[in-house]
């Protein structure tokens, strides 16, 4: 069945999108136990059915055609829907990383595109619309849902001229990757990932020669910065159709347990789980970005540099699951084998943390590049494994972006 709109408001459903196929017995029963009382569905597409208690058929005439002549819509009652138990589950597809990878980079584009836009608005003075950024968010959840590693590494590859825009894109994608870690239900999520998006619209009130200053700030200039959560929250208050789990995370995601944080000095208990979220999102993308003052730190540097802060600054737990969600060895980190080789880590491994599958691309003995080897470190049978994380400050690698990215994918990411 060809669900063409759901009635109701977007956290009233389990689902990530309005529009989409309904084909899994699971889907449905989220769907029938939801708050949503009615839908709208194609009957131009998918098979056919009949309303139970009246035997209409859908295909009548009494179809609603909608944006064109093509699609031929219904609304019907949700509690008219065939039974859940007539309809099998199905397990959730895994895309390849690659083919992820190459989708990824496209919505990064388009994603940075629709941020700007906001941040555009914002200054314009417009409040936000969450409609606008729903979209965005469902993109975004979709491609984390088909494989979490491909986004979550992909939309940290940034320039300074993109950071504002794609730290938004990552860290919304980075608290969707977390959400299904911490086992959040899919309105949790939701909110997670729009949280993540939005978390920093305050930046778009700041001046740009301070935002943009290609350097360290001044004291008076961080203080100028430190100002951007009152002023986001105020943006998105404003406009009265964000979540309070949303308008927490913006205010309050450079919080810290030790209360050492900002705005509000929050310790404890006193900071929100999704703010929590927030705040250890935020801080691995911002370590592992490069900008104009300092290059970004190694995936697997930043996760080491966060454990050893953990205690005063993440909730112990959500950054546990952070760790969990991304791995120990993120994708495009840096590693060296028993083997005495390097390899760039391309993609974890469900079976265990510390075996991921890489790729073998250099001898530490001959001091020589060799032929790229993909290898899965949780096969049965591997003797190599992981040694410890590599700097390539030492090394100054050139292309290790490439070598689990994908040359194609980069090029599409850089074109924007």
């Amino acid at each position: 069945m060809h669900l063409h709109e759901l009635c109701g408001a977007w956290l009233d459903h389990p689902f990530w999108k309005t529009k989409f196929v309904l084909r899994d017995g699971e889907d449905l029963r989220k769907l029938r136990a939801s708050a949503v009382q009615e839908c709208w569905i194609d009957t131009a597409k998918g098979l056919d059915v009949r309303v139970p208690d009246t035997g209409v058929h859908l295909a009548s005439s009494t179809a609603r055609p909608l944006l064109s002549a093509q699609p031929r819509v219904m609304s019907v009652p949700i509690s008219d829907l065939a039974s859940a138990a007539d309809v099998p589950a199905r397990p959730p597809a895994t895309t390849p990383l690659d083919e992820e990878v190459r989708r990824a980079a496209a919505l990064c584009s388009a994603s940075r595109e629709a941020v700007a836009s906001l941040h555009n608005e914002a200054r314009m003075g417009r409040a936000l619309d969450a409609e606008k950024c729903r979209p965005i968010v469902d993109e975004i959840a979709s491609s984390v849902t088909r494989n979490a590693g491909a986004l979550t590494s992909l939309a940290r590859l940034k320039t300074h001229d993109d950071y504002t825009y794609m730290h938004s894109v990552a860290v919304c994608a980075l608290m969707v990757s977390l959400a299904r870690q911490l086992g959040l239900d899919e309105a949790e999520g939701r909110e997670a990932g729009m949280a993540g998006l939005v978390h920093d619209m305050g930046k778009a009130m700041m001046p740009l020669e301070v935002l943009n200053k290609p350097g360290k700030l001044t004291e008076e200039e961080f203080a100028v910065i430190r100002n951007h959560p009152r002023l986001g929250h105020g943006l998105l208050a404003e406009g009265g159709a964000f979540s309070d789990g949303v308008l927490d995370v913006c205010l309050h995601h450079h919080e810290r347990l030790d209360g050492k944080g900002y705005p509000d000095g929050l310790a404890g208990d006193a900071i929100s789980r999704i703010a929590r979220m927030g705040a250890v999102c935020d801080v691995y993308d911002a370590i592992t970005s490069n900008r104009p003052y300092k290059v970004g730190w190694d995936p697997a540097e930043s996760i080491a540099q966060m454990a050893s802060w953990r205690k005063g600054q993440f909730d112990t737990a959500v950054f546990q699951a952070f760790v969990k969600s991304l791995g120990i060895y993120p994708n495009g980190s840096l590693v060296r084998m028993k083997s005495g080789r390097l390899a760039i880590v391309m993609e974890q491994n469900e079976k265990s943390l510390i075996a991921p599958r890489v790729k073998l691309f250099f001898s530490t003995q001959t001091q020589l590049a060799i032929t790229p080897e993909l290898l899965d470190l949780a096969e049965p049978g591997c003797t190599d494994a992981i040694t410890g994380r590599e700097s390539n400050k030492q090394w100054k690698f050139g292309h290790l972006d490439e070598l689990w990215a994908g040359a194609q994918a980069l090029q599409n990411l850089r074109a924007r």
